[in-house]
């Protein structure tokens, strides 16, 4: 009899520890499937975020190309500032105020060679009276070619004026198209299959749709 219940409570005990197993491993396969549902879940989402994020057009503050030109006409190379594009600046300024320096040298020559001109012409000593190579003549054509070098340093003073206003509007309304990654243009090398060099460099432009 006592070896009957002795057996007996063994078997209990063994059964107890079965279904102790039994439910420890369905715990450890639902919790692996919760962690591994979870996971797919988690890099789905990543990845329609990615895909969200690489269509998604990058926001691009726009410039405005009134404000540009109104900048460069008050103050040349105020509007390629704006736009920053601070390397054009001094080329800007250098063309003006090389044009704006030589027109006022000529000017001041025109001046003298004319004042010279009038009082030869009025039998009046003038500056270069002790000279004789300075004729009516030669100081009438001295003035007109210092006039006429005054007008073209003018003129070229005014046009480079007038392109940086067009450069400042350009560049402003053009900001946003450089910014564009759906439009790159970037330096690449060219493999050139049918002629005699390897390869080349030249532009790529890229554009997707």
């Amino acid at each position: 009899m006592k070896n009957f219940c002795l057996l007996f409570f063994l078997l209990m005990v063994n059964f107890s520890f079965a279904q102790i197993q039994k439910n420890d491993s369905l715990s450890l396969i639902k919790a692996h499937n919760n962690s591994t549902k979870d996971r797919n879940e988690k890099s789905q989402n990543e990845v329609l975020e990615e895909i969200q994020n690489k269509n998604t057009t990058t926001k691009v503050t726009a410039l405005s190309p009134t404000k540009a030109g109104l900048y460069s006409a008050v103050l040349p190379g105020l509007g390629q500032y704006y736009n920053k594009k601070y390397w054009k600046i001094p080329i800007v300024w250098g063309g003006v105020g090389t044009g704006v320096g030589i027109a006022m040298w000529n000017q001041k020559q025109y001046n003298r060679y004319r004042e010279a001109f009038v009082a030869s012409v009025n039998g009046l000593p003038h500056e270069f009276s002790n000279n004789p190579v300075y004729t009516k003549e030669v100081l009438g054509n001295i003035q007109d070619k210092a006039k006429r070098q005054r007008d073209y340093a003018i003129a070229i003073a005014g046009l480079i004026y007038i392109l940086n206003i067009v450069d400042a509007v350009v560049d402003a309304h053009l900001y946003e198209g450089r910014h564009d990654p759906d439009l790159v243009l970037k330096p690449a090398v060219m493999y050139d299959e049918y002629g005699g060099q390897s390869m080349k460099t030249g532009l790529s432009l890229s554009y997707n749709f």
